[in-house]
């Protein structure tokens, strides 16, 4: 059996759930490997995801920083986020001993980071192979928000990638040492029954329009509450399980729910900021796209344009939401630009992930 570490950014749920999608076409195609997932955020949702998989154990590790984002807003904080990253990148040292104890202790031969800098750096130091998976990296994403020498720091750790799996809507440099590959979009799979008794639960007369309202479980906007868009005539919403909006037409995803891509599934309509994650759930289930717009967010900059580009969603203003209101027009309207259809890629990512894992 050869062991492989798995680091997940700490920054919300996004990342721990497309490397759960990726973790189980890893261990389905290649029965020799067995998984430790590093994370700390989301732990709970990825020992639920695989509760039945005795090849996967855990670690409780803080893997990066992620978004600092201002009260009652979807923009980040510069300054507090300077201070954050600040800490981190003067602890790092010290991680970094730590994780190397952890990876000879564990015999560690592979290394996986989505996108976390931790792990790359630790396989670096034991000249361990690490394998970077994901549509940006800090670096890129904090461009613009962070002091210059933190970002040469951040830039120094993604350097020591021996190779990068770039996704759709990057725009990043080759961080691979010895290959670079680029791949489309991949979400856990989905199971149209299931999507089905989602949609039988939430409308089960099939009259009305079901939205998914998706800004993040880290995001947490106090005015919600007072959009008109929920006073939107014949629709339903679907809403993460923190999302303080309670009328008789919103639905709130039950907190123990863990496959969470049947409810984007679910929907006529996802309305989103441009997280990666919820993106690629709606474009590989085929869903429509609205997406708020984050100008300040260069991730959130690289993710529309590609979407755009590719015909792939609306566009909304964040300050657009204060008046918006949902018609069957708009729904058409979106439909008509996802007018695209993409692939799941996972299983052929875990396909090339595990050529390289068979190759050490």
């Amino acid at each position: 059996m050869k062991t492989i570490a798995y680091y997940i950014s700490d920054y919300g749920y996004g990342h721990a759930a497309r490397s759960t999608a990726i973790i189980r076409e890893l261990l389905k195609q290649n029965e020799k490997v067995k998984i430790i997932i590093c994370h700390s955020f989301a732990l709970d949702f990825l020992q639920q995801s695989f509760r039945h998989e005795p090849r996967v154990t855990f670690r409780e590790v803080a893997t990066d920083v992620g978004y600092i984002l201002k009260e009652n807003s979807l923009e980040p904080d510069a300054e507090v986020l300077n201070d954050n990253v600040s800490s981190y990148v003067s602890q790092f040292s010290m991680k970094l001993n730590q994780e190397i104890l952890f990876m000879k202790e564990k015999n560690v031969l592979f290394v996986i980071s989505d996108i976390s800098p931790l792990g790359i750096a630790s396989a670096s130091a034991l000249n361990i192979p690490s394998l970077g998976l994901s549509n940006f990296t800090w670096y890129t994403a904090y461009e613009g928000l962070i002091e210059e020498q933190l970002l040469s720091f951040l830039h120094k750790q993604y350097k020591q990638m021996t190779y990068h799996f770039s996704l759709a809507c990057s725009n990043e440099p080759q961080w691979g040492s010895e290959e670079n590959q680029r791949f489309g979009f991949y979400s856990r799979k989905i199971d149209n029954y299931e999507v089905q008794r989602i949609r039988q639960k939430i409308e089960p007369a099939g009259k009305s329009h079901i939205i998914y309202f998706g800004l993040g479980m880290k995001v947490d906007i106090g005015t919600l509450s007072e959009l008109p868009i929920w006073r939107s005539p014949n629709c339903k919403f679907i809403v993460s399980s923190n999302v303080r909006v309670n009328y008789p037409n919103v639905y709130h995803i039950p907190n123990n729910a863990v496959e969470t891509q049947h409810y984007v599934a679910a929907a006529d309509l996802a309305l989103t900021k441009a997280g990666w994650g919820t993106v690629s759930e709606a474009v590989c289930a085929g869903v429509p796209l609205l997406i708020t717009n984050r100008s300040s967010m260069k991730e959130d900059r690289h993710t529309i344009d590609y979407l755009v580009r590719h015909q792939l969603c609306d566009i909304i203003e964040w300050k657009e939401l204060e008046s918006l209101v949902i018609t069957p027009s708009l729904i058409e309207s979106c439909r008509r630009q996802n007018i695209n259809r993409y692939k799941n890629e996972a299983i052929h990512i875990a396909k090339e992930i595990n050529k390289k894992i068979k190759s050490k």
